[in-house]
């Protein structure tokens, strides 16, 4: 599996309120959540993101409560990779039952800039700035974790078996 897009670049303890603000978590609707991602941290994120497109942060991306509508709202926005150096515990879990693709790779984080455009080898975790023409060795994901990912999310791997 691999991922190609260009990088929206956050700081350090973004939490799952400015990923999706708690105002939207009426909605369990992964279209109406993607219509609000990001917004209390990027205003422009919506109209910007493309399919594809990756977003990468510094330490603890997606700390504060343990809400499944933040990964929810970055996958259907259109994300198909997080990259940070750290990730909040909770945060990692959800996003992998989800199925959306997230890699921790300190060096790779503190690299990469806003615009670059990446590309992700999941099954090596090779992450390779085009723009840059930069390599990163972030952590590849087990087999059973991909096929998580490649099933779009634990409920529907446990459904196929």
């Amino acid at each position: 599996m691999k991922a190609k897009g260009m990088v929206f670049k956050y700081g350090d303890n973004v939490d799952t309120d400015v990923i999706i603000p708690a105002r939207y978590l009426n909605s369990s609707d992964p279209a109406e959540l993607a219509t609000h991602c990001m917004e209390d941290i990027d205003k422009d994120f919506v109209n910007k993101v493309h399919k594809g497109d990756i977003i990468v942060a510094n330490k603890n991306f997606g700390c504060g409560s343990s809400r499944e509508h933040a990964p929810i709202a970055i996958k259907a926005a259109g994300v198909s990779c997080v990259i940070a150096e750290t990730f909040a515990r909770i945060f990692y879990r959800n996003a992998i039952n989800i199925g959306l693709p997230i890699i921790e790779c300190p060096e790779a984080a503190k690299a990469i800039e806003a615009g670059d455009e990446v590309e992700i080898d999941f099954d090596s975790g090779m992450i390779y700035d085009r723009t840059k023409g930069t390599e990163y060795k972030g952590q590849a994901f087990p087999e059973f974790m991909q096929n998580i990912i490649a099933a779009e999310g634990l409920i529907n791997y446990i459904n196929k078996k």
